[in-house]
């Protein structure tokens, strides 16, 4: 079949019109000249795509196949220019991130300051969010990418892995778990807990896990930043459980020492979730790639 980009465009007005003449006129074709084109469509296709009737047209089971395609050409078509012509001015746009608290404290700063210096014209609008929030603002559209851990649901989102999260129980220096080489967390329930905000990811995962120590866990304060747990462990305020990697300058203090939890739920798989990666814009499609490559290189 031999076929040109103003044929699809008027194969998709008369699929939409369902009237030649309109679809003509919509086009700006004469209607002689749009009637051969669809005739030729149908001719190289072997197969009729229109009923004619009296006041318009209706699409064979053919005619419905060969919009649906022209539509996918003139859509692929518009994406392509689109990307070229930001390759000609520079990749620019507007992302709009979710994330876990975890993801913003260990992994983000780093590789947003890698892809903001190779894309300076992108602005990122990054907001920490709780995993059932930012799955939902991805799939209503009022955030591009979210990053959530690989126990949030996300039905109907696509995927892809992000990093690994490793939790571990943080005490006082001179605690008397501090000399521990590992830990389960039910030999931690005896003492105080620092905890993070009631909404957020970490929380719920230590809750999940006390319940299935058939213990409860005495939560002494509640902080919303890392940092602020941090310095309340430090006080003697109590112990937490907190990502490994977002606490490292205060363990290399030395006031409070991070032993490593013997649990399956400690480690922690991160991902990254998006509608569909092919239709984001291409800022947003950069960002993913950047930071799957990141990944990939850390591995």
């Amino acid at each position: 079949m031999r076929a040109d980009l103003t044929s699809f465009k008027l194969f998709v007005a008369v699929g939409e019109e369902l009237n030649i003449t309109r679809a003509a006129e919509r086009e700006n074709i004469v209607l002689s000249a749009a009637s051969k084109r669809i005739a030729d469509l149908e001719a190289g296709a072997g197969v009729a795509l229109l009923r004619r009737h009296a006041r318009g047209v209706t699409l064979t089971p053919a005619g419905q196949t060969f919009l649906h395609y022209s539509r996918q050409v003139l859509q692929t078509l518009a994406r392509m220019e689109g990307e070229l012509s930001d390759f000609t001015a520079g990749v620019k746009g507007h992302v709009r991130v979710h994330a876990i608290a975890s993801a913003i404290s260990e992994f983000l700063p780093h590789e947003l300051n890698g892809f903001l210096a190779r894309y300076p014209m992108v602005k990122i609008d990054l907001e920490e969010h709780v995993g059932p929030a930012i799955v939902r603002a991805v799939a209503e559209r009022t955030a591009d990418i979210g990053i959530v851990t690989e126990n949030t649901p996300a039905e109907g989102l696509e995927r892809l892995p992000y990093h690994v999260d490793r939790l571990v129980l943080v005490v006082p220096d001179g605690h008397s778990l501090a000399d521990r080489p590992s830990i389960r967390l039910a030999e931690a329930l005896d003492h105080d807990f620092v905890g993070s905000h009631p909404d957020s990811s970490l929380l719920a995962v230590i809750m999940r896990a006390t319940m299935e120590t058939g213990r409860s866990i005495k939560l002494r304060i509640q902080v919303r930043s890392f940092d602020g747990m941090c310095r309340m462990i430090e006080a003697n305020l109590g112990i937490g459980i907190l990502p490994a990697m977002a606490i490292e300058h205060q363990i290399a203090s030395g006031r409070i020492r991070a032993v490593p939890l013997d649990e399956p739920w400690a480690t922690r798989r991160l991902f990254l979730c998006m509608r569909e990666l092919a239709s984001l814009p291409v800022s947003a499609r950069q960002l993913v790639q950047h930071l799957s490559a990141s990944v990939k290189a850390s591995a």
